[in-house]
């Protein structure tokens, strides 16, 4: 696991339904809200769908808890309820590399930024996100991810 493999992606503009968690797993609870509110409207095949994710806000020295939000995208006339909010992403231009197991993924993320910081990419301010292929697996090593860092040229 010493390189990786980059990819540059242009990310179109999306709508999305939006989950919130917070705490010490806050992705667990964001996940199960936007789980339950997509059975609660008939989403039955999930694998129609792109999952993203990010850290807001990211963790600080000292506590546990940090935020994480959790989205799905969803097509026009889809409405939010209570916890869930419908959001319209621009989308960017991204540095994109893969994540097998979720143990990884620190360490996946921390040699992607060292990819960037290599490259002629410099780094953008649109979002970070992490992109979830397996929503509802139960074993981390069964996670797979693309792990997507903003860039700009």
């Amino acid at each position: 696991m010493d390189e990786i493999e980059v990819r540059i992606i242009k990310l179109e503009p999306m709508r999305v339904a939006s989950a919130y968690g917070f705490g010490e797993q806050p992705e667990y609870i964001a996940w199960e809200k936007l789980l339950e509110w997509a059975k609660s409207q008939g989403f039955k095949d999930l694998g129609q769908h792109r999952f993203f994710g990010f850290n807001n806000p990211s963790p600080s020295p000292g506590s546990p808890n940090y935020g994480y939000e959790q989205w799905m995208t969803v097509d026009q006339g889809v409405e939010g309820r209570e916890e869930i909010e419908i959001k319209e992403f621009p989308g960017g231009l991204y540095a994109v590399t893969r994540c097998e197991g979720l143990q990884h993924i620190t360490e996946i993320w921390k040699k992607l930024v060292v990819w960037r910081e290599d490259s002629r990419y410099r780094e953008a301010h649109h979002q970070w996100l992490e992109e979830c292929f397996t929503p509802e697996v139960e074993r981390l090593e069964d996670y797979v991810f693309d792990l997507y860092a903003p860039i700009t040229e």
